[in-house]
């Protein structure tokens, strides 16, 4: 297949171009290979203040990764956090006796990090230390094990024990993030669907191929990806397991087959098909290949997801005239419009409280992510660029990443969902497009 052009919302929903709506297909020139670089480019005003210590290590031990470092990063990445430059601090404690927090008080620090990284077998064991500066107290104190190459994930892990003991909120530094990324023109051309931890390390091919690939979703224990495929020269919908590499076929059916959606519990699989002449929304059991039509109308349905709950499913649908969200039961029924502000609402999904949903919404002739409250309808742009497409949810729901483009190319970008802690991701060369946040990975 040739090398096609960029997705544009305005094609949506227009029969001929349909599959473009459902993934779109970006192609750029340069490595597939290269890990994702990230920029924070806002925080929250009332950011707090916190020093993280660099680690300390036994005599003669080189960890492979600067602990406190990873640490601070995915704090500050949040926007909730602003972290002490090392250059700036007053002394380098690592242990408990050695910790004075008026030291800290005087740099106006609220919460203070310390740890330790030893070797433990044929790993390490990390330990470490919160503090509140103000109230002078301990906050929490615990180790993690880890391998060597698990180390950056211990890192994360540490970082989200500390965000949640802050914020009360569970962290996501130690989630993943699937996204395609794309390299050469035409014969040459390679799409490839990558898996990478949160902050774009320990980048993963799940699969590469010279057509295209498009919309990644996960399956909510985080083991498995549901996308679409052209590598037989038409779409058809793949799983494929992560630890493995293994992948089932779940639908080749003549026509369109996009849009996969896991059900909350794994076991359905919400699609849009065209096998019976019109883009309609259906639901395939995973477990008995029991295939169900949910929708039934002349316009163009597509782009399923579901309520966290699984009882309801929002889509996108023309049938009012534009592209507009629309909620249905999960069994099947009657189907409600819920956007109403502007010509163009599509590519919803759910925050993971089911309170509101993140969406692509036209504003000003630009195309923006916009937060829709349910109770009141409202939509509030967390994005400004003039093509933003593909957001989709923290699993704790802070923050959301989104497609857009940036110098003329497709990178990731991450706004939070109070209006700080923006992100951008991109790759040296190349173009990344269609990001998907994983569930929550125990």
């Amino acid at each position: 297949m040739s090398r096609q052009p960029r997705c544009h919302p305005r094609v949506a929903l227009r029969l001929d171009l349909l599959m473009v709506l459902l993934c779109g297909l970006c192609c750029g020139v340069g490595s597939a290979q290269a890990r994702l670089n990230i920029e924070v480019t806002g925080g929250v005003e009332a950011a707090q203040p916190i020093a993280i210590v660099p680690f300390g290590v036994s005599d003669g031990l080189i960890p492979p990764v600067d602990v406190a470092s990873v640490i601070a990063s995915d704090l500050a990445r949040t926007g909730r956090f602003r972290a002490l430059p090392t250059r700036d601090m007053l002394a380098m404690p690592s242990r408990h006796d050695d910790v004075d927090l008026r030291d800290w008080s005087l740099l106006g620090m609220n919460n203070l990090v310390i740890g330790r990284v030893e070797p433990e077998g044929a790993g390490f064991k990390v330990e470490f230390t919160l503090y509140d500066v103000f109230r002078g107290q301990q906050l929490a104190s615990s180790s993690v094990t880890s391998t060597a190459p698990g180390l950056r994930n211990a890192a994360h892990r540490i970082a989200d024990i500390i965000y949640e003991q802050l914020t009360g909120q569970r962290g996501v530094a130690a989630t993943r993030i699937a996204y395609v990324t794309s390299s050469g023109e035409g014969e040459s051309q390679t799409v490839t669907l990558r898996v990478a931890d949160a902050d774009g390390a320990n980048p993963q091919t799940i699969v590469s191929s010279g057509e295209p690939i498009m919309s990644p979703a996960w399956s909510p224990d985080g083991r498995r990806l549901a996308y679409v495929s052209f590598e037989n020269k038409r779409p058809a919908i793949y799983i494929q397991e992560l630890a493995t590499g293994r992948r089932d076929l779940v639908a080749s059916h003549p026509g369109i087959n996009g849009s996969p959606a896991f059900s909350p519990d794994g076991r359905k699989l919400a699609m849009t098909l065209s096998k019976d002449g019109n883009p309609e929304i259906y639901v395939l059991n995973l477990l008995t290949r029991e295939l169900v039509r949910l929708t039934d109308h002349f316009a163009i349905d597509t782009e399923p997801a579901w309520s966290p709950d699984g009882r309801e499913i929002i889509f996108t649908s023309d049938r009012g005239g534009s592209p507009q969200i629309y909620r249905m039961s999960a069994d099947g029924g009657p189907a409600q419009r819920i956007s109403f502000e502007g010509d163009y609402n599509a590519r919803a999904s759910y925050a993971p409280d089911g309170r509101s949903i993140v969406l692509v919404t036209r504003a000003g002739g630009r195309f923006r992510i916009g937060l829709m409250d349910l109770d009141s309808g409202f939509t509030r742009l967390l994005s400004n660029g003039s093509l933003d497409e593909s957001p989709s949810f923290a699993p704790n729901g802070s923050m959301v990443i989104y497609a857009t483009i940036q110098g003329g190319r497709g990178i990731l970008a991450v706004s939070s969902i109070d209006g700080g802690g923006n992100q951008r991701l991109s790759q040296d060369t190349g173009e990344v497009r269609e990001p998907a946040w994983s569930p929550f990975i125990n």
